[in-house]
């Protein structure tokens, strides 16, 4: 690129330029005075991204040993990565380098500096530590024995609090077995990190290379990858390869299940269904499995966290954008494309293993259909629409699936049930999402058991032999973050949204639902008016809403073609027109107060822009918004069981309390 086409991209880019271009216009040796004026950045944030570069032509010039080392030591006293380094390294004399090894031949370690978490007042008992290149360490390890727990990270959409619970359970049981407990992670706003979890906390980011720089530090007797969610259980192959002891599964197991295709075969194996697939490595073998399987599909990449790229794909126009998705979130691994299963009902199963036995914890039916990823779907505890037998079905392939991957610790399997047959989707071989809710609902936590076996228990000695029994229904709802990002697609699918998660617990289901969307911030209305505007394969199952809800005297509102569903049925509705054929009519009825209830099921390539509107006002006016028919019929009998009865609370403490006696 030359000076002047990089003048052109800063004045394209209507003072807002990438920061690839600023460091590309550094690269082209502009001054730092042009590029100032043409970006508005400061000079002394130009000065910083130039010595950036000087360092970098510095390490790719480097032609001898002497000088490297000096360059070497700085270069990480700036912040470089060891695997940014050995790129640059590729065009010098030392193109085959293992930095961390030439490191370590060079003697240059990085040095744990500690955040004096009592400000001086007294000596704090558990340090914060964090790693730079300077003189001094303050990191000063104990010789006991230790285990080092990695944590998931920042929290981000995809990544939730629920994986720290389980950090946390994880170095209460530990601590209790009398390990010294070190908690690794980079999110200053979880328990994880308060100072009285773990005995230890390094604050740093969740890289291969700063994660074996603090074992070689503690030395620890295993580490443990599966309660940060996937982030951490990436670095599984890794740290192995580094002859560092993982506890718990063994990487191998944790590859296996993760890699689409290993994971496919073992299905076959095991001769358990799973749904009509076909693996992909390019837009062309996608084009031609979708083809063979049919349409719609569900795109899934491997090693991927929160279902990053994977999509509900309904025709071929659409397919080769999502597998250009899948292809930039895990370069070079297997994509499956699923036969996606309408109208099947999904299950969560949490299990503890110790690899002779296989208990499951909990069984969870998502309350939406199959296809919306289970961090945002309700789930109910125990399932309310699932036959025994088909739960007993799962309870044996769950048990074929542990024993087979060889899982130590905790696992969680993906079912869905549809037409009498019951298919496996994935299976983790690690904590879930759902760990927190099903240890709080069954009573038996989880994530405690489960460390306490990854460190040499046996659940028969720690008598977890049984599936706990569950009194009532406790329904769990997803926390969305639409009013707060606003503009954002409001539609759920196989991409996780959500941010947080509650609960609501009662003897029936219609109360315990009903209290789970008063926690998510918006209640079910008891009276008013509903919208109802469905898609064409929905039809029937919305005439049955319409129609229930008309029995609790709601008044209806429909577009054209729900409108004449419903008025054939003899239901009195009035019609409002389409947002897509330039009409505000239902964004206005929404936002003056007259509709209290919002279902609306889109399908379809112009899904998101024809009812986004529609999703939006909802959002905005915290009017309560259905976009699945299995959470519209969950609503129904939610109000019809609050007209029947007030709801009543207590807290879980009262309701086990009472279990006992």
């Amino acid at each position: 690129m030359t000076k002047q086409e990089v003048k052109e991209e800063f004045k394209q880019s209507e003072g807002d330029p990438h920061i690839k271009s600023q460091i590309r216009a550094i690269q082209q040796e502009m001054s730092l005075d042009e590029i100032s004026q043409a970006t508005g950045y400061d000079l002394w944030f130009l000065a910083q991204m130039n010595e950036i570069r000087k360092c970098e032509l510095g390490i790719r010039n480097c032609n001898s040993e002497t000088e490297l080392k000096r360059i070497l030591r700085y270069a990480k006293q700036m912040g470089f990565a060891d695997s940014h380094i050995s790129r640059l390294l590729s065009s010098s004399i030392f193109p085959q380098t293992n930095v961390r090894e030439l490191r370590k031949k060079l003697n240059i370690f990085p040095t744990f500096q500690r955040v004096d978490t009592c400000a001086a007042e007294f000596e704090a008992q558990t340090p914060y530590l964090y790693s730079a290149y300077e003189m001094e360490d303050e990191s000063r390890p104990t010789d006991k024995q230790k285990i080092l727990i990695l944590g998931g990270g920042p929290n981000r959409i995809g990544q939730g609090i629920e994986f720290d619970y389980c950090c946390c359970q994880a170095a209460f049981a530990l601590s209790k077995m009398g390990f010294e407990t070190i908690m690794y992670n980079c999110n200053p706003e979880t328990v994880s990190t308060d100072y009285d979890t773990a005995d230890r906390l390094y604050f740093e980011p969740l890289t291969l290379e700063h994660v074996l720089n603090v074992i070689d530090r503690e030395q620890p007797v295993g580490v443990i990858v599966q309660f940060g969610g996937q982030t951490p259980l990436n670095l599984a192959a890794g740290l192995e390869a580094a002859s560092v002891k993982i506890l718990g599964t063994s990487p191998h197991a944790i590859q296996l299940s993760e890699d689409r295709e290993e994971f496919a075969k073992l299905l076959k194996e095991l001769d358990i269904p799973q749904p009509e697939n076909g693996i992909a490595r390019s837009f062309e073998e996608a084009r031609v499995i979708a083809e063979r399987i049919g349409y719609p599909v569900l795109v899934r990449p491997s090693f991927v966290l929160g279902g990053r790229a994977m999509a509900l794909v309904e025709s071929e126009p659409h397919l080769a954008g999502f597998i250009q998705k899948a292809i930039e979130a895990a370069p070079g691994q297997p994509i499956l494309i699923d036969k996606f299963m309408e109208d099947a009902f999904e299950i969560d199963v949490d299990a503890l293993s110790d690899g002779e036995r296989v208990v499951l914890g909990a069984i969870m039916q998502h309350i939406e259909e199959a296809g919306v990823h289970s961090g945002d779907a309700a789930c109910v505890l125990p399932p309310y629409k699932v036959s025994a037998y088909h739960q007993g079905i799962m309870r044996e392939y769950t048990e074929q699936l542990g024993l087979a991957l060889g899982v130590r610790g905790l696992m969680n399997v993906q079912f869905a049930l549809k037409d009498e047959v019951v298919c496996v989707l994935e299976v983790n071989p690690r904590a879930s999402r759902t760990v927190p809710y099903a240890s709080k609902a069954t009573g038996l936590n989880l994530a405690y058991v489960a460390a306490q076996v990854m460190a040499g228990s046996k659940l028969k000695d720690l008598g977890v032999t049984e599936e706990p029994r569950v009194d009532g229904f406790f329904v769990k709802e997803a926390v969305l973050p639409f009013k707060k990002l606003s503009g954002s697609s409001s539609l759920l699918g196989p991409e996780m949204h959500s941010t947080g998660e509650v609960m609501g617990h009662a003897s029936r289901f219609g109360h315990a639902f009903a209290k789970s969307q008063i926690a998510a911030g918006v209640g079910l209305p008891q009276s008013g008016a509903a919208l109802i505007t469905v898609n064409d394969y929905d039809k029937s199952a919305g005439l049955r809403f319409a129609r229930d809800l008309e029995r609790l005297g709601f008044n209806l509102y429909a577009t054209p073609g729900t409108a004449d569903m419903c008025q054939k049925a003899g239901l009195p509705v009035e019609v409002v027109e389409k947002a897509q054929d330039g009409s505000t009519q239902i964004v206005d009825l929404i936002r003056t107060g007259k509709i209290q209830l919002v279902l609306n099921t889109p399908l379809g390539p112009h899904a998101h822009t024809d009812g986004a509107e529609i999703r939006s006002a909802a959002i905005e006016m915290k009017v309560p918004l259905l976009t699945t028919l299995s959470a519209a019929m969950a609503a129904v009998a939610a109000i019809q069981a609050i007209r029947k009865k007030d709801l009543s609370y207590r807290s879980l403490q009262s309701h086990f309390s009472e279990q006992s006696k």
